[in-house]
């Protein structure tokens, strides 16, 4: 029989977690530890980073800003003027959002043809509908 030859790299965790740590020092960027250690695969190293790290590598989570601070610190009371500049990011977060799915519903009308039409509050729930 024919012997393979494995692809598919396994990394000792001690290893993975000093990679780990010298990319969240900023000793080098993700991509340079891959290049420097011959890791193969673009997302291993990202991969270890959300499983080991100890920053925020998660795709799609909140900014670590807007998360919930742990139990032991208490948040201290925002000035008006933090508060102010708090809501501002809100609100720009929100404007952001809301031109990109405008634009998402342009794309849809406009390449692929397909309408997407909000519902109002009151016709989209059944337990509104009298019961006959």
């Amino acid at each position: 029989m024919a012997e393979f030859k494995r692809t598919q790299r396994d990394y000792p965790l001690s290893f993975k977690i000093a990679v780990v740590e010298q990319v969240e020092k900023g000793e080098m960027t993700y991509k340079q530890a891959q290049l420097r250690y011959g890791i193969q695969g673009r997302s291993t190293v990202l991969t270890w980073l959300r499983k080991h790290g100890h920053l925020n590598w998660a795709p799609g989570l909140p900014p670590l800003s807007s998360r919930e601070l742990p139990m032991s610190q208490p948040p201290a009371p925002l000035t008006p003027e933090q508060r102010i500049r708090e809501l501002e990011e809100q609100l720009e977060l929100v404007t952001q959002k809301a031109e990109f799915l405008d634009a998402v519903v342009n794309v849809l009308k406009n390449d692929y043809g397909i309408s997407v039409i909000k519902k109002r509050p009151g016709k989209s729930s059944r337990k509104n509908r009298p019961q006959k």
